[in-house]
């Protein structure tokens, strides 16, 4: 019989799901634009069974995938596990059989070896395909549209790194798949690798190079012509794993460096540069001009992460976590390793960046992110990555603009929906789950991309809880995929 922990991470609205369920033509308060056709894909850590070791962290859950299906002013939803080699053991058991995260050491000798991916942290369309991505495992192929899961999948044998980023970008220009994977050669390695995949699953570029120490390497930029890797000391080890310490800590002793890889150059071609120690984590964009390389993240004087404490056992500092959008200029052309530039793009505190993805690796002028407005009411804890505000940063007049969600709520990461494939850069829509935390509900939002400070035109009541998840991403129902 499941019982789960009376902890923060499984009571109240992060209290387990475990359904499955089709809903048809959900309840809508406003308009949603008939031009709206398409899917919008998000997923959520949802453990199938109580954890093992008696607690978790959230990231630990088991892959559940959403489809909002948009069509005709309507919207339906779909709702699967993603049935993963773990999920299927377990299910299979019908008790946990996968210790802590990260942590092979704390699982049952009967999985020793398997695959513990829980594809649970990104979903996206490409060749034709639902990817769901964990990036400690290979990518998982599902169904588009029924959400069946077809499995792991290794491109027809030409992959061979164990690991597969959750953050792949595509390129707007050619369709390809630009990806990478850390601790490719295994667990704690400083191994890494960047593909190019085509949209018929064939890798037609492969590069192998080392990190200049193991972290987790959670998202990277990738412009027309450079891949970009920010190395941030979210550190591990071996030791770590022995003491059954969170498998990740944050180590302010150590540099952060920056590697480049020409997209048609070889390990010998990677260069690297170096700063102080900070955070960053999601990336928004990255393009260059020439050998000046521009790449926009959030960026924090300290760690962001409370649930991978700092190394030498400093206590969270959430003032230091505060993280603001900032652009990293590196120029090829200097002989230093050196940043060429690091400027504050905007005063909002927030993270999970969005662009509109068709000026992925192209100069950017509109940025959307969910912001942590401390100044508003909250009757809840604030603890953890607590954002509660919708933010939207014009770029080129620095201006920005703002939506409260309201002090019983907070917000799930947007995604960017064009109006038409020819509508100008961020002429369309935003669209995001908001969690309702008094009503324990979640309600499906859409903004006008361009005024997003007048509130949702349309709210999509759902009549139940949906999880908090990761990413999520939207596909349009009129492109090949």
């Amino acid at each position: 019989m499941s019982s789960f922990p009376a902890t923060a991470n499984f009571q109240g609205f992060m209290r387990p799901a475990r359904y499955e369920v089709d809903l048809h033509d959900l309840e809508v308060e406003g308009t949603v634009p008939s031009e709206l056709d398409g899917a919008f894909y998000r997923v959520q850590p949802d453990p199938q069974f109580s954890p093992k070791l008696g607690d978790d962290i959230w990231f630990n859950g088991d892959g559940m995938v959403s489809m909002f299906r948009f069509q005709r002013g309507s919207v339906d939803l779909k709702h699967r596990w993603i049935r993963s080699d773990k999920w299927k053991l377990e299910n299979a058991a019908g008790h946990a059989l996968f210790g802590a995260y990260r942590n092979p050491l704390t699982d049952d000798p009967a999985v020793k070896g398997r695959i513990r991916g829980t594809a649970n942290t990104n979903v996206l369309v490409h060749g034709g395909r639902l990817w769901a991505l964990k990036e400690d495992s290979p990518p998982i192929a599902m169904d588009p549209d029924t959400l069946a899961t077809e499995g792991y999948c290794d491109f027809g044998g030409r992959m061979k790194s164990e690991t597969f980023t959750a953050h792949p970008k595509i390129d707007p220009h050619t369709g390809d798949l630009c990806a990478f994977g850390y601790a490719a050669k295994g667990l704690l390695t400083r191994d890494i690798v960047y593909y190019e995949i085509t949209p018929s699953g064939k890798i037609e570029r492969e590069v192998w190079f080392e990190l200049p120490y193991y972290c987790m390497m959670h998202d990277f930029g990738v412009t027309r012509d450079y891949a970009c890797f920010h190395v941030v000391p979210i550190v591990s080890s071996w030791e770590r794993l022995r003491q059954r310490l969170p498998h990740f800590g944050f180590d302010t002793t150590l540099p952060v460096y920056f590697g480049v890889l020409p997209r048609t150059g070889t390990a010998r071609d990677v260069r690297w540069f170096k700063t102080g120690n900070l955070f960053a984590s999601h990336v928004l964009n990255a393009f260059n001009e020439g050998p000046r390389i521009y790449f926009d993240i959030p960026v924090a004087r300290n760690n962001m992460f409370p649930f991978f404490p700092d190394v030498h056992g400093a206590a969270f500092d959430p003032v230091a976590a505060r993280s603001h959008l900032t652009r990293w200029t590196i120029d090829m052309s200097s002989k230093g390793d050196g940043f060429a530039s690091s400027e504050t793009l905007s005063d909002l505190v927030g993270e999970f960046p969005r662009i509109d993805d068709r000026y992925a690796m192209s100069a950017h002028r509109h940025a959307y992110l969910l912001v942590a407005d401390e100044r508003q009411p909250a009757h809840f804890s604030r603890a953890g990555l607590f954002m509660n505000t919708l933010g939207y940063v014009d770029l080129a007049t620095r201006a920005s603009k703002t939506w409260w969600c309201g002090p019983t709520s907070s917000l799930q990461e947007p995604a960017f929906v064009p109006k038409s494939a020819r509508a100008a850069e961020g002429e369309g829509y935003i669209v995001m789950l908001c969690n309702r935390l008094a009503e324990m509900l979640s309600d499906l939002l859409v903004f006008d991309a361009q005024h997003i400070d007048a509130g949702p035109i349309a709210t999509v009541h759902l009549p139940l809880r949906l999880r908090p998840g990761l990413h999520g991403n939207w596909h349009p129902s009129d492109r090949t995929a």
